[in-house]
């Protein structure tokens, strides 16, 4: 496809990568140099967590961009996959530091496998003590594409004051704040940085043979070649280009910005990547859905194709404005142009991944699964009165966030991905809804069975004036295999109980079995009606029912009951330098090794299967995390109910 047909149009960018590695700094700073910029904290160190997508809309040299501030922590890592989706290119953001380099690896495995074109920022270099060449060696490690250094860092007296960029051979000095100012190569680099230029072109001449043949007859290539093979390399991810800088002091910010411009695809390659077509309907693919005050809901978008004005109907629901964010600020525009992003107001009944058009939707586009939670909290209002305005809540939530699983049983019960996942959406809950909540540990779903058999006589008799109440039961309660539930049995003869009552008797047993003696449901019981007696006047449905439950009651209590804890099978994910310490923790928690296995398709990864009781989860994420460089995951399923001698 020709990117002729809409260069100019916007493009995008999505900044991603570890928490703490500086994105929300970097994209601050790019907007900045882009003539938008938005209001920072006074004091970084004061900074929330990115916990959402950040959208920001700017130019730069005339060319219009959307960028995407990514959140870090792995508990909402579906934005971020949320927004690769829909990004032209990423830039991953990383630390100088060799030893966190594994924290990015998860990040780079899915941008290999989902093929998006991303760029290396080393942030924060001038915290470098020490040359670059250790911390690439350790990213490259995990990298799917080799790693091609645009940048060599200049040191004066052991602090990094600038870089020499190895394409152009032309080396700049820092400016805080300022754009970089031009400076001569010192001596003291020169060896250095030629061997490092020598690096850059070997790894674009493996895919060029016209560069290769020039490298065998040691011909010096010229910028503009290397500039139009890096480029054509980096879309067909062969090769990752590498930048440094220090958003904070907006070092190396400018520089980020011409590469991009210069290396970023075009909606429509993009478009092509994701196999859309460049003819039909103008079409646009939900990424984000968000609750805006008077505004309502709003749908954050990638328009893939066309143009999209305000008013136009999009999934059968009239468009009720278009939004851009600029310097901040949510601000109404009329019309969206093929590659723009933009909040879309009042899409109802449009979900997140969904694919909208003006015309008919002859392309669902793909969309990033939801991972399983890991992390439970029950919540209750304090105000009974909220109980209402809490359902409403919830489904908006729900709404705006795919992985927030809600299950309202005995108790309202929030699953995510992790402690601060939950929290936030608590948080959430409590400044914007207005509402005063508690939180806690969800109940486990213990269960009761019995460990030998009983026979057990219920008898009710009243004289009431009228007519009396009477039935007779006498029934044999008893254990059955673990997983095969409740069963009962009629062996009544000859009319002991006539036939009308026996369905009355049943559907007493097995309720009467849905709390024990410890106050949990009563599984795997047969219970068999040996006999009983009846009056032809006083007897009936009711007072069948009574005695049996009568006889169910204390039965259950002298049948040896016992308390059943369910049991999961967990799987859990860790790189291989961890997976002695999830054993340990595993055991630790009375788990069960089952064994351990190469995770498929993950090198470095291991797997670990073992049984674990319910009770010992629900913190067992925020532990593994803490241990694994906040890397470890985990899934699970219920595998079987086991005795237990815990006190619930």
């Amino acid at each position: 496809m020709s990117e002729a047909r809409n260069v100019g149009s916007p493009r995008s960018v999505a900044l991603v990568g570890p928490y703490g590695s500086g994105k929300s700094t970097l994209f601050e700073a790019m907007l900045d140099v882009g003539g938008a910029p938005v209001k920072r904290p006074a004091d970084p160190r004061n900074r929330p967590m990115t916990t959402d997508i950040r959208l920001g809309h700017c130019s730069y040299l005339g060319d219009p961009w959307c960028i995407l501030d990514c959140p870090g922590s792995i508990e909402f890592s579906y934005q971020t996959m949320a927004a690769l989706a829909i990004a032209d290119i990423a830039v991953v953001v990383c630390e100088p530091t060799p030893a966190k380099a594994l924290m990015v690896a998860p990040l780079l495995k899915t941008l290999k496998d989902e093929n998006v074109p991303h760029i290396l920022f080393i942030n924060k270099i001038d915290t470098l003590d020490d040359g670059i060449g250790d911390t690439l060696a350790a990213l490259q490690a995990y990298a799917g594409s080799p790693l091609v250094l645009r940048q060599m860092p200049i040191f004066e007296e052991s602090a990094v004051i600038g870089y020499v960029d190895l394409m152009s051979e032309r080396a700049y000095r820092y400016r805080k704040g300022k754009s970089s100012e031009l400076m001569r190569i010192p001596d003291s680099v020169q060896a250095e940085g030629e061997a490092a230029l020598g690096r850059l072109v070997e790894t674009l001449a493996d895919h060029d043979d016209a560069l290769l043949e020039k490298v065998l007859e040691d011909i010096r290539p010229t910028p503009e070649e290397l500039y139009r093979d890096m480029r054509k390399d980096l879309h067909d991810g062969t090769v990752i280009e590498v930048m440094l800088g220090a958003a904070d002091h907006a070092s190396g910010v400018r520089r980020l910005w011409k590469a991009l411009r210069h290396d970023t695809p075009h909606a429509a390659t993009t478009a092509e990547r994701h196999a859309i077509r460049a003819e039909g309907a103008p079409l646009a693919q939900v990424f984000k859905t968000a609750y805006a005050g008077h505004t309502g809901k709003l749908s954050y978008a990638r328009v893939w194709r066309g143009t999209i004005a305000d008013g136009s109907q999009l999934g059968g629901t009239r468009l009720g404005g278009i939004y851009r964010f600029a310097s901040g600020d949510l601000t109404k525009v009329p019309q969206a142009v093929e590659g723009d992003i933009v909040a879309l107001g009042r899409l109802d009944g449009v979900p997140t991944g969904a694919t909208v058009s003006t015309g008919t939707v002859e392309e669902e586009l793909p969309f990033p699964q939801v991972a399983p939670p890991v992390y439970a909290l029950a919540v209750a209002t304090t105000d009974r009165k909220d109980d209402v305005k809490l359902s409403g809540a919830l489904h908006k939530l729900a709404e705006e966030d795919p992985t927030l699983l809600i299950t309202q049983d005995a108790e309202t019960v929030l699953h995510g991905q992790g402690e601060i996942h939950l929290q936030t959406a608590a948080e959430h809950l409590s400044r914007d809804y207005g509402l005063k909540l508690a939180t806690r540990k969800p109940v486990v779903a213990y269960k009761e069975t019995l460990r030998k058999p009983i026979h057990e006589h219920g008898r009710l008799k009243r004289q009431t004036g009228g007519h009396g109440q009477f039935a007779d039961v006498k029934i044999d309660i008893a254990p059955r295999p673990r997983g095969t539930g409740f069963a009962f049995v009629d062996k009544i003869v000859g009319g002991a109980v006539p036939r009308n009552y026996i369905p009355s008797v049943e559907a007493a047993a097995e309720e009467a079995t849905g709390k024990g003696p410890f106050g949990y449901p009563v599984v795997d019981v047969s219970v068999t009606l040996v006999d009983g007696g009846f009056h032809s006047v006083d007897s009936s449905d009711m007072a069948f029912k009574t005695a049996t439950q009568l006889a169910m009651k204390e039965g259950l209590a002298k049948a040896d009951p016992v308390l059943l804890e369910p049991v999961d099978r967990v799987t859990v994910a860790v790189p291989n330098e961890f997976t002695a310490k999830a054993q340990r923790l595993l055991t630790g928690r009375r788990g069960q090794i089952l064994g351990f296995a190469e995770r498929t398709g993950w090198a470095g990864w291991d797997e670990i299967e073992a049984l674990v009781p319910e009770a010992e989860l629900h913190d067992l994420i925020i532990e593994l995390r803490s241990q694994t460089l906040g890397l470890g995951t985990y899934c699970k399923r219920f595998d079987h109910l086991a005795e237990t001698s815990l006190t619930p």
